[in-house]
């Protein structure tokens, strides 16, 4: 009985980790979470021109462009537009639209989900009436363990890029309690929000975990937010399976690097 209701828990968690990562698209701490940019730095963000509405579109990863992910740039899995993403503190709401898949400034944006290709394992051929209550469990957990990711691009004039940095970054640390956040009329309870190392890549950058909870389970998942001059790029990373088991996971290298390049 303890089992089962051990299964039942996991799924629970894992259809509401579910249900935010695809309607709201969400990595502890440590040093170094950010990395700065200096004054020649500033001078030439502020004389970059922005992307048009177009060049963001074509700069936003594809499909192809990273090997072993599939990528839906449709965005018909995502919030299409920012007022759909409510947080209860509006210092918090740059990371409801980091963890929605959106841009965390007003600004011409794309956005694409990234999922992670999953191989079957041995015992997928296994019917379920052969199953045990462990393996029904273990089974559950691998087939949700791979990591769906929500990336957007968005570009600003001026100082625009630093500014949205900026507000990420500060909500970073004023958010670190947690808030709660509606995307499409749905509820979810932030407990905790927490720097990580940053990917070190762009002009600035900025990476954290974000803790939810639903019901007394908890889970986490990651965002990564990068500034490469007048352009931000943001992505949040859910590994289902291993977010309800607590197992380490953060924003796929390989997804960044991608995305990095088609800015180049």
């Amino acid at each position: 009985m303890k089992r089962s209701s051990g299964v039942r828990a996991a799924a629970a968690v894992a259809v509401s980790a579910l249900s935010l990562a695809l309607v709201t698209g969400c990595g502890g701490g440590s040093d170094d979470s950010s990395n700065g940019s200096d004054g020649q730095s500033s001078k030439e963000t502020k004389a970059a021109k922005a992307l048009t509405a177009a060049e963001v579109k074509s700069a936003i990863i594809a499909e192809g462009d990273v090997e072993g992910y599939e990528v839906d740039a449709s965005s018909d899995q995502l919030p299409k537009f920012r007022d759909e993403v409510k947080a209860a503190d509006a210092k918090c709401a740059p990371i409801a639209y980091t963890m929605a898949g959106l841009a965390p400034g007003d600004a011409p944006s794309a956005s694409a989900m990234v999922k992670q290709e999953k191989k079957p394992t041995a015992g997928a051929s296994k019917s379920l009436e052969d199953l045990t209550e462990d393996e029904i469990q273990d089974a559950l957990t691998d087939a949700m363990s791979l990591d769906m990711t929500a990336v957007s691009l968005s570009s600003y004039e001026g100082d625009g890029a630093e500014q949205t940095f900026t507000s990420v970054s500060d909500a970073v640390d004023s958010c670190a309690k947690g808030f709660s956040a509606t995307a499409q009329g749905t509820e979810q309870k932030i407990t905790e929000v927490a720097a990580e190392k940053a990917a070190g890549t762009g002009d600035e950058s900025v990476a954290f975990k974000v803790v939810m909870d639903e019901e007394g389970e908890k889970s986490t998942t990651h965002g990564l937010v990068v500034r490469h001059g007048s352009t931000i790029v943001t992505y949040h990373t859910m590994n289902i399976g291993l977010a309800t088991t607590g197992k380490a996971y953060t924003v796929p290298a390989a997804v960044v690097e991608a995305q990095t390049a088609k800015l180049k």
